[in-house]
């Protein structure tokens, strides 16, 4: 795997423990409700939803983290995971909110693509 793909897949790791913090302990607090544009009562309502949400982030998060430490040997685990973020950003962006399709799907699609071309 070459730098800018460790890079990439790297950024898009800490994306997602970012996005596992948000969810799973910034969810009802001032800033959490800002980042998704919540209420305190809707926030207080889904927080078990989004620590479960946030764990799967943390999941991803953890499986490009590995793929990272196999180094050459991690590049199907870097596509394994990077292809499993594409595929939840677009359904996100799809069925949530279309923003999530630019920091969540196209991220991890540069990473794909050079993982794949091996830059």
């Amino acid at each position: 795997m070459g730098l800018v793909a460790q890079l990439l897949v790297g950024f898009v790791a800490v994306l997602h423990l970012y996005i596992l913090v948000l969810e799973m302990f910034l969810w009802t607090r001032p800033k959490g409700r800002k980042v998704f544009g919540l209420t305190e009562e809707f926030a207080e309502q889904t927080k078990v939803l989004a620590a479960n949400q946030g764990l799967y982030n943390g999941f991803l998060a953890a499986g490009l983290s590995w793929a990272l430490w196999q180094g050459d040997n991690g590049v199907a685990t870097a596509i394994f995971f990077l292809s499993c973020v594409v595929v939840a950003g677009v359904y996100g962006g799809i069925t949530a909110k279309p923003k999530i399709i630019l920091i969540q799907a196209m991220p991890a699609l540069l990473a794909l693509v050079a993982v794949g071309v091996g830059v």
